[in-house]
């Protein structure tokens, strides 16, 4: 099993005057990641729709429960990872399940749960080293807790 590099990117967000968290991945960001593969699969609307989180709008919770899926219930048992390009996570929301061991984080079912006919199967799992895993959601949450906006 190949273990991915997992980073957290926060910029001010100009538009709302906010933070916004985009996962990267392999030095990529999460929101080109999925990006690419909607319009290879030839999903409608594809291209641009996802933004990252804003922690400020909404309440995760601490960013190491939302990013170990503890944070919310609110739409089933999957953590969202993005929202929409807007903002506002719940109207586009990228989604996936969570999985934490004592070595391992995995996220993989990932779907868009306002287009339930998409199929996202080929879409990861992407695995990571949980010490690695924890540390870049500590560097997170320091920048958030700090205020640093």
């Amino acid at each position: 099993m190949t273990r991915s590099e997992i980073r957290f990117d926060y910029q001010h967000r100009d538009d709302r005057g906010v933070l916004e968290v985009v996962p990267r991945i392999d030095g990529i960001p999460l929101t080109q990641l999925i990006d690419r593969f909607e319009i290879d699969a030839g999903m409608q609307p594809a291209g641009n729709a996802y933004g990252g989180l804003i922690p400020q709008f909404f309440r995760f919770g601490p960013m190491e429960d939302h990013l170990h899926g503890r944070s919310t219930d609110a739409m089933g048992k999957k953590t969202p990872l993005l929202g929409c390009e807007c903002g506002e996570w719940g109207c586009w929301p990228l989604m996936a399940h969570i999985t934490v061991t004592v070595d391992l984080v995995t996220w993989d079912s990932f779907e868009q749960p306002h287009r339930t006919t998409r199929d996202y199967t080929a879409f990861g799992p992407f695995h990571f080293d949980r010490h690695r895993y924890d540390d870049a959601v500590q560097a997170l949450s320091s920048v958030i807790d700090s205020g640093d906006k």
